[in-house]
């Protein structure tokens, strides 16, 4: 490969990076789990670059992790006195073979089913059962109160409506950092949705970090303009994280998947 040729994959590798970090955290329920399933990807594209052949590189990276993902078996990398992720790996065994792989590839990361096929080497039609398979599997498998952390009314709403729509009770939409809390202690929710910047200026993380503190391993959905101001893997971050606009199908899959592990992890502001 010529060097401007190898410039070019180096380039669309660093670009996507920040999301294949998104895919692999909510993947695993685990910042760190996540981040070493894509380090491990990083080796081994170093090791064999023709794994990006043929595609472009944002589907050529996510298709050289899935690799690496099926070769480990699919699994969830954490030490086994982790009662959250013991949890997690008993959901998953119930769940058709692939499907969450899949999901989160089409809902979250918006590929096309057909490129879904191609990360995961399947065909398109394969690739668009196994999304209607998990859907069916984990619509309504779980649900609980939700509270929504978001200064802009009318996203509040729709964010709400979504919510509701699923099964969820909405138990408040605080728009400050101390509403945040406020309401979380009166009423304990059973997940957090919020978003990063807050209406006096107060940040979504520090409300989270604070009911984190009351209320240990609620799982947590953040909203940002610039997720990749929060997936730089220099300090802790959410595994689980929505970019506006954001769909309602994302939503969806987001509040679906970080319910089913049940868990999230403290972030540094």
């Amino acid at each position: 490969m010529s060097s401007d040729g190898q410039d070019d994959l180096a380039a669309g590798v660093a670009a996507n990076l920040p999301y294949l970090r998104r895919y692999a955290r909510a993947l695993t329920g685990s910042q760190d789990a996540g981040d070493r399933y894509a380090a491990a990807t990083l080796e081994a594209i170093l090791a064999d670059s023709s794994m990006l052949a043929g595609t472009p590189a944002r589907v050529g990276l996510f298709r050289a992790f899935h690799a690496v993902w099926s070769s480990a078996g699919g699994m969830v990398d954490e030490p086994p006195e982790s009662r959250v992720m013991d949890v997690a790996q008993k959901r998953m065994s119930s769940l058709t073979a692939n499907t969450r792989e899949a999901l989160l590839l089409h809902s979250v990361e918006d590929f096309s089913h057909a490129e879904v096929g191609q990360i995961m080497q399947v065909t398109e039609s394969e690739a668009k059962e196994l999304i209607e398979i998990a859907m069916r599997e984990m619509e309504g498998a779980l649900s609980g109160k939700v509270l929504v952390i978001e200064d802009e009314p009318i996203i509040a709403m729709d964010i709400a409506s979504i919510v509701e729509s699923m099964g969820h009770e909405v138990t408040g939409n605080p728009r400050t950092r101390a509403e945040a809390v406020k309401m979380a202690k009166a009423n304990r929710p059973d997940l957090v949705l919020a978003d990063i910047q807050l209406a006096d200026n107060s940040s979504g993380i520090d409300a989270v970090n604070d009911i984190l503190a009351e209320f240990p391993d609620l799982p947590v959905v953040f909203i940002t303009a610039f997720p990749e101001r929060l997936l730089t893997g220099e300090r802790p971050e959410p595994a689980f994280l929505i970019s506006k606009p954001y769909s309602e199908e994302q939503i969806w899959s987001a509040v679906s998947q970080a319910m089913f592990f049940s868990s999230t992890e403290t972030l540094a502001a």
